[in-house]
């Protein structure tokens, strides 16, 4: 299994890039926003991938960060989502805002996807439902364990050190966020709800600005 290719890209088609790594040239399928996130022909990056085997058929499909591709994983399990739908889905929606959708139960938003009918859109959004607070607790750790940097977003030059680390990302400050008020005995689903709204109101905002914003849409209503 491949899970990660750090090269040159080669070439960059209308959905694919061509990353030659020590010579050998791996073709990786990538949504919109990732590919304008990688540099130019002959620049350096890294990409986290997801290869989909079939008996006529071997795919790598490439994402920015770990946690990219952890929603990858998780859209492709709903049935009729298939790999190039939940790329789609990224690619419109970006990471972030995929478990804003899910967590607000938004069908809409999904449904902006290309090749993203109503139908699909609303069983995604039901069917993940539960399941999304997981994938958003797992931001914290992942940008962690990356040194805060998105892998496509920061191009670097094979045999260089890498770039310094970014500032915090809004996906770790949402996890850490969610977890507070796991602790606090909120159910995950409400708790990644009133995150996700909290996030959308104020997308800059840091784990104290967003547990404080979170826990008044919490609140008992009078």
């Amino acid at each position: 299994m491949i899970g990660k290719l750090t090269g040159v890209v080669d070439y960059k088609g209308a959905d694919h890039v061509l990353l030659d790594v020590n010579g050998v040239g791996y073709v990786v399928y990538c949504s919109d926003r990732t590919l304008a996130a990688l540099p130019p022909r002959g620049g350096g990056a890294a990409l986290f991938t997801e290869m989909l085997v079939r008996e006529d058929l071997l795919q790598l499909f490439g994402f920015p960060t770990l946690y990219d591709r952890e929603w990858h994983r998780l859209l492709t399990s709903v049935q009729g989502v298939g790999a190039k739908a939940a790329m789609a889905i990224l690619g419109t929606l970006g990471a972030e805002g995929v478990a804003r959708a899910i967590s607000l139960g938004d069908a809409a938003a999904v449904k902006a996807a290309p090749g993203v009918g109503p139908k699909l859109a609303q069983r995604v959004v039901h069917e993940l439902k539960d399941k999304a607070p997981g994938v958003m607790a797992m931001g914290g750790e992942v940008v962690e364990a990356m040194g805060d940097a998105p892998a496509a977003a920061v191009p670097v030059t094979v045999g260089e050190t890498p770039a310094p680390a970014a500032p915090r990302s809004s996906s770790s400050s949402q996890a850490d966020a969610l977890s507070a008020l796991k602790n606090l005995g909120y159910a995950p689903a409400e708790a990644a709800q009133a995150v996700a709204q909290a996030a959308g109101d104020a997308p800059e905002a840091e784990t104290p600005s967003l547990i404080r914003a979170a826990l008044k849409l919490l609140a008992p209503k009078e």
